[in-house]
């Protein structure tokens, strides 16, 4: 077994786990979040001392951690939600929520719209910052590297869209 899945998932108070048929199901403050197990992968629930252990898993030994992992992710998910900072470098480079759609205006010939799906939530404190929220991880970090792609920072001004601390490697202008 790997050894990622000998640990167990701990479930605080106020989560609640399900497990139906061959997919587990994660409740708590923040909403709902549901997995489906793969094949081989067997998961034990343990009531008293609230948590989520793994049973031997035969040949699915990487599919038992990454399923712990998974998890051990929601669990945090619907507890704490996760969250993705972006920030916007360039001249008239602006951000704004308008009902369901973010509106980036990156120095192209248009507007650029991105759907906020549902799940997400985006704010702009500022008219160069972006926060994505939402209590699943992959879709969180989906969005915002989607937003990132539209215009990613170049190499020689740093202009563009990049996430909060991302450091960016200048390249040496052209010389004479």
């Amino acid at each position: 077994m790997s050894r990622i899945a000998k640990a167990p998932v701990e479930l605080p108070q106020g989560v609640t786990a399900t497990l139906a048929g061959n997919a587990v199901t994660i409740k708590g403050a923040k909403g709902s979040l549901s997995l489906p197990l793969a094949a081989g992968v067997s998961v034990v629930q343990n009531e008293k001392k609230r948590e989520i252990k793994f049973s031997e898993p035969g040949l699915a030994r990487t599919r038992a951690g990454a399923t712990r992992a998974h998890l051990a992710n929601m669990v945090r998910g619907v507890t704490r939600g996760y969250e993705k900072k972006l920030e916007l470098v360039g001249v008239g480079f602006r951000a704004q929520v308008q009902g369901k759609s973010l509106n980036l205006t990156l120095g192209f010939s248009h507007p650029v719209n991105v759907a906020i799906p549902e799940g997400i939530s985006i704010e702009t404190p500022s008219q160069t910052e972006i926060v994505v929220k939402g209590i699943d991880r992959q879709k969180v970090g989906q969005i915002a590297a989607e937003i990132r792609d539209i215009r990613p920072p170049e190499p020689y001004k740093g202009k563009g869209v990049r996430y909060a601390g991302e450091q960016i490697s200048l390249k040496e202008g052209k010389k004479k």
